[in-house]
């Protein structure tokens, strides 16, 4: 299958590095550097010990190219302009797996392939939840830090051919990949990992392990409390123990792995709080409540590093 990956920073890079491994014929879209580094050596996957995978890399996807399907692994501050490049170059609508953080990724995605020409974006475009835990070592180079698995919706509705392909085609490449029938409430119980994970290990400087340690712990749950009042507002009636559970299993299961905010920041990149826990925000302040440790790190985090405007 011909495979367009978009975005490969850490997660994107172990996306298309699997699927090339798996058969597929994969171009993945990145910034110069590491395409430089992918295109002279291969890129390198580091776990137990180290894995050349040789990749067709470009920093543009080349107009009129024929693919299958596409993956847009950026991160959510750059979704709208990967999925503009992707509608101009592949102007016949192509299935578009979404595994971004935070909410509201597919009106972002649909509305600028929409704008760039796509018809009927959303009959395209798959959703995907994933706990992949990758970490960036350097231009052409990813660590595979822990274990992990890739959420889809369950095949039924207009989308329901194009998940059943992702899904094929993940196995296929390794992953481990479920489906799921409340795919929503599935989204929010990322967000709610997310939110309490990321700020706190950016913070700190921290890996995900250090969470199931105080001070650490404390902090992370403090926002995982007012994130699941951001979800029960909108609907999603977690409980506390269920979202502490979920917690602590994704800080022993990811332990070693630098979460994708804290990466950000050791990068001097722009993180992904605004669509994570500003989001939260924006969520809680429509239904009149105040989420203040929440305001706190989106504060904190605007002062250590870039933060892209704000969507919506």
């Amino acid at each position: 299958m011909k495979v367009v990956v978009l975005g490969v920073g850490a997660v994107g890079s172990l996306f298309a590095a699997r699927l090339a491994a798996a058969g597929n014929a994969v171009t993945a879209v990145g910034r110069p550097a590491h395409v430089a580094a992918i295109r002279s050596a291969g890129l390198r996957i580091l776990d137990h010990g180290t894995e050349v995978v040789p990749l067709e890399a470009v920093t543009e996807l080349p107009a009129g190219v024929g693919v299958d399907a596409a993956l847009l692994t950026t991160k959510t501050y750059d979704l709208g302009a990967a999925a503009t490049a992707l509608a101009r170059a592949v102007r016949s609508p192509v299935p578009t797996l979404l595994p971004q953080n935070g909410l509201g990724v597919e009106d972002v995605a649909n509305g600028a392939l929409g704008s760039a020409g796509w018809r009927d974006p959303s009959s395209w475009t798959v959703r995907a939840i994933h706990s992949v835990p990758v970490t960036w070592v350097g231009p052409g180079v990813v660590r595979e830090a822990g274990t992990g698995e890739i959420l889809l919706p369950e095949p039924d509705g207009p989308t329901g051919t194009h998940v059943r392909r992702f899904e094929d085609l993940l196995r296929g490449a390794g992953f481990s990949v479920r489906t799921v029938r409340d795919f929503d409430r599935e989204v929010w119980r990322k967000a709610l990992l997310n939110a309490a994970i990321n700020p706190v290990t950016a913070l700190r400087g921290v890996p995900n392990g250090r969470l199931l340690e105080e001070p650490a712990r404390g902090e992370a749950l403090a926002l995982l409390h007012e994130a699941l009042e951001a979800a029960r507002a909108a609907g999603h009636d977690f409980s506390e123990p269920e979202a502490v559970r979920d917690l602590e299993k994704v800080a022993r299961a990811t332990a070693e792995n630098r979460s994708s905010m804290l990466q950000d920041l050791d990068r001097g990149r722009p993180t992904e709080v605004d669509s994570i826990s500003g989001a939260l925000l924006r969520v809680a302040s429509a239904h009149g409540l105040d989420l203040p440790a929440t305001r706190q790190v989106i504060a904190r985090l605007g002062r250590r590093g870039r933060v892209p405007p704000r969507r919506g």
